[in-house]
């Protein structure tokens, strides 16, 4: 978790001073400021740990100058927001920075042993060491987490003074201090022993803390601390039960993350300078009263002429399902993507816009037939894309990605009307899957009996995490989903190897509906791997009917195998079949779906089903 040495970024303490006061304590990439250390989550600094600040106290404080912002209206209107930001990016002279705040509180001196609150050891200012024994201090390793989204220091007090009779805490503090030291004998909790010198507690070890009912049993409920928030933050009421965690647990914070491209009409930027107005026009439907309103607002010159406005205005309004008065957020978003899968389909010829145009997406000129044997149809070179990424909220605890919007938890204790964002730009391939073969293969029973098992692992999954049965999101594991999950992870690894990206760099983009059945995969990086070149050349129909045949052929076999292609269930949950980290799975950060929902068993079949795989055919032709 501990971020390399960083030139740009700056990190701050708390506190209400001005900018320039808020020392330096580290850095991190533009992008891991979306992705990996967002609002609420923990970040190590050499041998302190902080926790990033709320949106409430970056809207103060971040720059326009080293946080742009940045537009993608459909993004923006699916998020109910008005525009983006770019996280600050600085250099030495800069004045800015990510705000931080100390977390958790509780540090333990390795040489006198004291277990406090960081304040209680007098440290020199602007230093994280014991005013005493003048050894860093060393942050707690534990704290305890609740499915709402909050955060608090881990109850050391209540567990060294818990009656083992009544299985409660103690309601009075006794006065002592509390002592933290390690016995050294293992490497377990067993050795992590806590006491308190008031003598009326033996000293205990923290063996058994990360039990789930381990806190419950003590009488302990969330209080609702939200100290990304500040201490001035009033506490929420939440009575669930709570966890504990190590500090640096993934499961302590998972991003929210809500992505869309860039697709005409508004790719080409012209919608930017009408960015603040488009609530307004929006209400209106005639021609005449648009027209109207923009010459009222720009005195007659308005910035885009009224055609395009009026064209941006259709474009969006075909994105509202048809028959629904208010569409929810899962339509909209569904809708989202249909957009993007018809644009990909349809193609944005180069020759026909200007250089500003952000997507550009050409049919290859070799022979497309050779694909037909594979099953694969349509591809496309995406020579240009744009993504915007925003972080819409995070969790604890929950995955991200399966999550309903009660317990993700939102940047700001108030209403604002933007959200963190990074854009990429970058290449990529889209390719599609023949519908005719599709359809006869997905009907087979073999595959609709091992898509079955994982629907029903991971629909499971899904209840149990769920705070309301009526709410439960619906598992999207399908025939299509898992085959193009799959086929996408298998992709991925062949191109790192013959396009020269890293794995890491790669990112897919699935989309799969009733009336679609397609992948994009494109450069997901801001950084110079997102530009290498090469990822284009890879989507001609020779190059790419290679590529298939290779994949396919190299996830016949796992270094695993037997076992991974025989098990019953693997992964969290018990959601993936024939999947493991020697085959398919890919670095996360490049997974639409955290590396779950995935068998390649789909892709060649099995030793005693090879029919159950969509492209056995390759293997036995």
């Amino acid at each position: 978790m501990t971020p390399p040495p960083a030139r740009r970024r700056r990190t701050s303490t708390n506190g209400a001073a001005p900018a320039h006061s808020f020392p330096r304590r580290g850095a991190v990439r533009r992008a891991q400021a979306i992705t990996t250390y967002g609002v609420g989550s923990l970040i190590a600094v050499d041998h302190e740990s902080f926790i990033v600040s709320g949106l409430d106290e970056a809207e103060q404080s971040w720059s326009r100058d080293e946080s742009p912002r940045i537009h993608e209206r459909r993004l923006a209107r699916l998020l109910d927001v008005d525009y983006f930001r770019l996280p600050p990016a600085s250099d030495d002279t800069s004045r800015d920075g990510l705000r931080v705040r100390r977390f958790p509180l509780m540090h333990s001196c390795p040489e006198c042993n004291d277990l406090q609150r960081h304040r209680d050891f007098n440290p020199p200012t602007g230093r994280s060491v014991c005013g005493t024994c003048e050894v860093d201090l060393v942050p707690s390793r534990f704290v305890v987490a609740c499915e709402a989204g909050h955060l608090g220091e881990f109850p050391y007090w209540p567990w060294v003074h818990r009656s083992k009779e009544r299985g409660a805490s103690p309601t009075a503090q006794c006065g002592g201090k509390l002592k933290l030291r390690t016995s050294g004998h293992t490497a377990s909790l067993r050795s992590i022993l806590v006491s308190c010198t008031c003598g009326q507690a033996p000293e205990v070890s923290m063996e058994g803390s990360f039990r789930r009912n381990a806190l419950k049993d003590l009488g302990l409920k969330c209080r609702g601390p939200r100290p990304w928030l500040g201490a001035s933050a009033p506490a929420q009421e939440c009575g669930l039960p709570m966890r504990t965690l190590q500090r640096g647990s993934s499961a302590v914070w998972q991003p929210v993350l809500k992505s869309a491209l860039s697709i005409p009409p508004w790719s080409d930027g012209r919608a930017d300078p009408l960015a603040e107005h488009w609530d307004a026009l929006r209400e209106y439907d005639e021609r005449d009263h648009v027209e109207i309103y923009l010459k009222g607002v720009f005195k007659g010159n308005s910035p885009v002429p009224l055609d395009e406005v009026m064209a941006l205005l259709d474009a969006e309004r075909e994105e509202d399902p048809d028959g629904e008065v208010a569409p929810t957020f899962d339509h909209r978003y569904r809708a989202l993507r249909n957009k993007e899968y018809e644009r990909l389909r349809a193609g944005n010829d180069e020759s026909e816009h200007t250089r500003d145009e952000q997507f550009v997406c050409e049919t290859p000129l070799g022979d497309q037939s050779m694909l037909d044997p594979l099953g694969v149809t349509g591809p496309m070179l995406v020579k240009k894309l744009r993504e915007v990424r925003a972080l819409k909220a995070f969790t604890r605890l929950v995955d991200a990605d399966s999550t309903t919007d009660t317990k993700e938890m939102p940047l700001s204790e108030h209403t604002l009307r933007w959200l963190p964002a990074m854009e990429v730009r970058g290449e990529g391939v889209f390719l599609r899957l023949d519908e005719d073969r599709l359809d006869a293969w997905e009907k087979a029973p073999a595959v609709a009996a091992r898509i079955e098992r994982m629907r029903t692992a991971h629909q499971r999954v899904l209840e149990q995490r769920a705070d309301d049965p009526s709410r439960v999101i619906t598992s999207p594991a399908t025939p299509r989903m898992v085959l193009l999950h799959t086929l996408a992870h298998v992709l991925i690894n062949e191109w790192s190897l013959e396009a020269g990206y890293p794995a890491a760099s790669l990112r897919e983009r699935l989309y799969s509906a009733d009336d679609m059945a397609g992948a994009l995969i494109y450069t997901a990086t801001s950084d110079s791997a997102g530009s290498l070149g090469g990822l284009v050349a890879q989507g001609e129909p020779e190059i790419l009917a290679r590529t298939v045949r290779s994949a396919v052929r190299r996830a016949e076999w796992c270094s695993s195998d037997p076992l991974c292609m025989e098990t019953e269930a693997s992964g969290a949950g018990g959601v993936n079949l024939a999947a493991c980290h020697a085959c398919v799975m890919l670095p996360e950060t490049s997974c639409e779906h955290n590396n779950i929902l995935l068998d390649r068993a789909l892709l060649v079949g099995t030793p005693y089903d090879p029919e159950v795989g969509f492209f056995a055919g390759i293997l036995n032709p």
